[in-house]
């Protein structure tokens, strides 16, 4: 058998041919080849590394149209050439790297080009921290924002299906989502949203690219039309494979490929532009903080406070309380010398308490609402329906100051493990599983032996109202033996989760990690199913290969980081 040679832009020394193609064609933005350039794009928050040939800056949808082109016309002489979208770089799976171009979205990308009432229209590489205080000033918000909403960009946030700490009450991205521009892989741009029959048969009867891939697709989705909605997780967060039961509706005719692209991690087409749905922020909150001290009723529990649809449900474990109290004083470079003398302060009532033992799970139910009475009266009802579950004790504050402690903790956990740990580093790779929260009191338990199991030192917290766990261990990844341990951890760890009817990523998405294992998880048929819909868009593998459909374990491990 003859192997064939990778073949690059740079083992090419066409570098600067794919620049002059660019350029001929009316290419208005930045190119830079440098390698200081290179190694900073070469990762993102995920424990792999790929260096890229190219980095390339966009200034406008015709840039887009002329990269895509552009990559077809030298596909056939550089057969590994492709365009992975990136913004501000913080997916976890892998998903903003590749080795040959990375276009990026937020250098020109990033205008908010309208703001509605209850509609903003926003460029891709917008970082929410700029979109949230243009849309609050409206009185509005993006309810499904991430917990690094303060490096996240929203073309991040639809790439990979993103939610937090307010989807258990608003649900994911996907939901925020009227319409999308994208480029497709013919190099044009197009509007996607929600169609009705007699849109869709239009648009079927198109003898152009979006014609074919509008019939192409609705024939796939309804010739496996049961098969793919039975494939539906039954999970209230999901953000692997590719979201086809939500894209074709029989019953109400509706034929939506937003659904299909948010969360599609840039393997489909370039999204230059996004137009969301909004709320009415409101201005009050308040938080319930709950100590268990076991978790025989944490299924019954967490039913319990669900029906009372709080805003958020959060928990995190006794490691978590653990490790914030070993490390106090690293609070100090979060909150200043005031923000930790307050945190001191705040935390002396607790101490009885945690002189009895450590809780269990540290629990943080939110409610909001439009007047401090309103809250105040939701916390307190939540108060006294959680008094049959006998809490190691209970906290109630409708100003959410006393709270505040717990969130920071809750919050600042990952950051504690891989900034106290000097001779270890993050490796998030069964950092996002969800489970349905009847189950989590057998659950937690068992993933905790797992953990023990391999020896990796990690914590346990996350959106307990979605069943959704971030566990993102530390490890000397450069070591063999720990590099080892990856792969039969995580198919254990997937195999309790899929025992459960759990999903193996609510929010952080598939990318080079998780891609390996749709099978899994959805069986070959449903695969199968997922590989002919990106061939339907990308025939010629332009789109961030190496993720999703197109990942294999073995080339993810041999691009595990190097240098962190």
């Amino acid at each position: 058998m003859v192997q064939i040679a990778h073949v690059s832009l740079r083992d090419m020394s066409t570098v600067g041919p794919f620049i002059d193609l660019l350029k001929k064609r009316g290419f208005e933005g930045d190119t830079d080849d440098s390698e200081q350039t290179r190694q900073f794009y070469s990762y993102d928050a995920s424990l792999f590394e790929l260096l890229p040939d190219l980095v390339v800056f966009p200034k406008n949808s015709q840039d887009l149209q002329e990269l895509i082109i552009c990559a077809h016309l030298l596909k056939k002489k550089i057969p590994n050439l492709s365009l992975t979208a990136r913004s501000a770089g913080t997916c976890m799976s892998g998903g903003a790297i590749n080795d040959s171009v990375i276009v990026d979205f937020t250098r020109y990308f990033n205008k908010i080009e309208s703001v509605q009432d209850l509609a903003v229209r926003v460029q891709p590489g917008v970082f929410y921290r700029d979109f949230e205080k243009t849309t609050l000033a409206k009185g509005a918000l993006l309810p499904p924002f991430p917990a690094s909403r303060e490096l996240a960009t929203v073309g991040g946030m639809v790439a990979n299906n993103a939610g937090g700490e307010k989807s258990l009450e608003f649900g994911k991205t996907e939901n925020f989502v009227n319409s999308l521009s994208v480029v497709l892989s013919d190099g044009k741009t197009y509007e996607l949203k929600a169609l009705n029959r007699q849109e869709l048969s239009a648009k079927r009867q198109q003898p152009n690219f979006e014609g074919q891939i509008y019939t192409q697709l609705f024939d796939l989705l309804e010739k496996n039309y049961d098969a793919i909605k039975a494939a539906k997780p039954h999970v209230s967060k999901n953000s692997t494979g590719y979201n086809l039961w939500d894209v074709w509706n029989r019953e109400t005719g509706i034929f939506d490929l937003t659904k299909l692209f948010t969360g599609s991690q840039g393997t489909l087409g370039l999204i230059s532009d996004i137009e969301f749905r909004l709320v009415h922020d409101k201005p009050h909150s308040g938080v319930l903080v709950g100590f268990m001290k076991n978790l025989n009723d944490l299924g019954e529990l967490i039913n319990t406070v669900v029906a009372a649809k709080p805003a958020s449900f959060e928990a995190f474990d006794n490691h978590t309380l653990t490790l914030a109290l070993k490390f106090f004083p690293y609070f100090r470079k979060t909150l200043g010398w005031g923000g930790l003398i307050k945190l001191g302060f705040q935390l002396i009532p607790d101490a009885l308490l945690l002189f009895r033992g450590i809780p269990k799970m540290v629990l943080l139910i939110e409610f909001t609402g439009q007047t401090p009475e309103e809250v105040a009266q939701k916390v307190h009802a939540m108060k006294l329906a959680l008094k049959p579950y006998k809490l190691e004790a209970t906290e109630e504050d409708s100003t959410e100051a006393k709270a505040w402690k717990f969130r920071i903790m809750r919050r600042e956990s990952f950051n504690l493990l891989r900034k106290k740990v000097k001779d270890k580093h993050t490796a998030p790779f069964i950092d996002d599983l969800v489970v349905p929260p009847p189950h989590l009191a057998e659950f937690l338990p068992k993933l905790q032996a797992i953990i023990k199991k391999y020896k990796l030192l990690a914590t346990i917290a996350g959106h307990i109202g979605d069943g959704n766990f971030h566990v993102i261990p530390l490890m000397k990844i450069e070591d063999p033996k720990e590099r080892a341990k990856l792969k039969p951890a995580m198919k254990e760890v997937n195999e309790l989760v899929l025992s459960y009817g759990g999903s193996l990523s609510g929010e952080h998405n598939d990318g080079m990690i998780r891609g390996p294992f749709l099978t899994q998880m959805y069986g070959k048929e449903i695969v199968e199913l997922f590989r002919q819909t990106k061939k339907i868009f990308d025939p010629e593998n332009i789109f961030n290969p190496h993720k999703k459909t197109d990942a294999t374990w073995d080339f993810s491990m041999k691009h595990i980081r190097e240098h962190f």
